[in-house]
């Protein structure tokens, strides 16, 4: 894999005391993983965010992909339409009222379909239900174009924002070869 370095801007958000409404109707079943696989989620995290260049997970082995779905203060959903994922999210509840929306996103096939803002609202719910106030997440320049004004439209709000240099990949990712 070849590597660049490349300047990039991180937006850090939050919702304290998120008020919202009742789950919008869907076409997608969304799903807690009660036991979650750790060989699927690294499946999630490679696909989901192989445009964007999640790359520092790759490399875990399937024994830390199993810590850290193990983790009790970890929780990963799915959406599923037609028994196909189509997206998911993990959140670390931090306690103290707190949890962060640590990974969020739809599968490359389902990007431009209209399921963001829905999928979106999903996971500031299952956050807000986890932490019962403040929910945080952080985007960054590496990501989709819409992202930061979508994460805003939801009702986040910018506290801290960061540039900085990193060694990243120069291309997309394939989340396995020939993707």
């Amino acid at each position: 894999m070849e590597w660049v370095l490349k300047e990039i801007k991180v937006w850090h958000l939050e919702i304290k005391d998120p008020a919202l409404p009742e789950r919008a109707p869907t076409t997608y079943q969304l799903e807690a993983l009660t036991n979650p696989d750790p060989a699927f989620c690294r499946y999630l995290y490679a696909t989901v965010g192989a445009p964007w260049l999640w790359y520092e997970k790759l490399g875990w082995t399937l024994e830390e992909w199993g810590n850290h779905v193990r983790r009790p203060d970890t929780h990963f959903w799915v959406a599923f339409q037609g028994g196909s994922p189509i997206g998911y999210f993990e959140i670390k509840d931090e306690g103290f009222g707190s949890a962060e929306i640590c990974l969020f996103g739809l599968m490359p096939s389902w990007i431009g379909k209209g399921f963001g803002a829905h999928f979106l609202a999903d996971a500031i719910r299952c956050a807000t239900e986890l932490s019962g106030g403040r929910v945080w997440l952080h985007t960054c320049s590496l990501d989709h174009p819409n992202a930061l004004s979508n994460y805003q439209k939801q009702g986040f709000s910018v506290f801290s924002e960061e540039i900085f240099t990193a060694r990243v990949p120069a291309g997309p990712l394939e989340p396995y070869p020939g993707a």
